[in-house]
């Protein structure tokens, strides 16, 4: 299972190389034609021409991609989920190439329910060590810390975190298709990785279509996620989206496990 989980990642990678095999070897590697994609990093905005266009995704529904936030670059991304949880996320872009964050989520914060549980904060950090061109991915390695559907009881999050992770991101034949593959390690004292395939389609700087093959190690356990982004100005996106599409039963610590609908508000600017 492991050979056949790098198999495919090193396909995903390696297929924009051999669509592009017949062009000529001579010309010099042209930029990728979607320059607010996340295989480019965020720039600061500098003009008003230029504030009319959305920023790079440095993220899709659960997965990362290989974009990051330019220096003096922020991010503030609020998710919405089941039983009036919210999850809260912060990003500084404090180098060229480097963001730091973090992350913290609160159960039953919106609703009736009246126990709300606080969670404890978890590290986010992601450095793009290599940019993209048209023919080659962009690359970042980086640590997630947080979990999802933490069960109570046994104080563990059923979906584990990210952990330490790898991502490519390369844009496909489509202007704006664009495909984020990353290999995962959820426990440094575990052998086992896990790997993900997104892929987001850019409309027109309007909508992204966003699909995520998840948590690839066990194909029972995988999640399917799918969702659609609304860039409401440069700076403000909205996302909806459902997690885990078609799964039910129990985690196996038995907690219900079954799809889930999440709302995202994304914000991103520069000081």
């Amino acid at each position: 299972m492991k050979t056949s989980v790098l198999a495919l990642l090193a396909l995903c990678l390696c297929l924009p190389e051999i669509l592009f095999a017949a062009d000529d070897p001579a010309a010099e590697p042209a930029p990728s034609s979607v320059g607010r994609s996340s295989a480019i990093k965020i720039k600061p905005i500098e003009s008003a021409d230029e504030a009319e266009l959305p920023q790079a995704d440095v993220g899709l529904i659960d997965d990362p991609t290989a974009a990051v936030l330019d220096y003096g670059g922020y991010l503030s991304q609020s998710r919405f989920y089941s039983n009036g949880g919210i999850l809260e996320y912060v990003s500084f872009g404090v180098f060229s190439g480097l963001n730091i964050g973090a992350s913290a989520s609160a159960d039953g914060l919106v609703g009736r329910d009246t126990s709300i549980y606080v969670r404890d904060p978890q590290p986010q950090i992601k450095y793009q060590f290599l940019e993209g061109t048209r023919k080659y991915p962009s690359l970042a390695i980086g640590y997630d810390g947080q979990g999802y559907d933490y069960n109570q009881g046994a104080k563990v999050y059923d979906d584990q975190r990210r952990g330490l992770y790898l991502v490519g991101s390369q844009e496909l034949v489509l202007p704006g298709l664009e495909i984020h593959p990353s290999i995962n390690f959820s426990q440094f004292n575990s052998r086992s990785f896990f790997g993900a395939i997104p892929v987001s389609y850019n409309i027109k700087d309007k909508v992204l279509l966003m699909v995520e093959w998840d948590n690839i190690n066990n194909i029972a356990d995988s999640r399917f996620n799918a969702g659609l982004r609304l860039y409401l100005t440069s700076h403000f996106h909205l996302d909806l989206a459902e997690r885990a599409i078609g799964q039910s039963g129990q985690f196996s610590d038995g907690q219900t496990r079954s799809a889930e609908r999440i709302v995202q508000l994304w914000y991103v600017s520069s000081f």
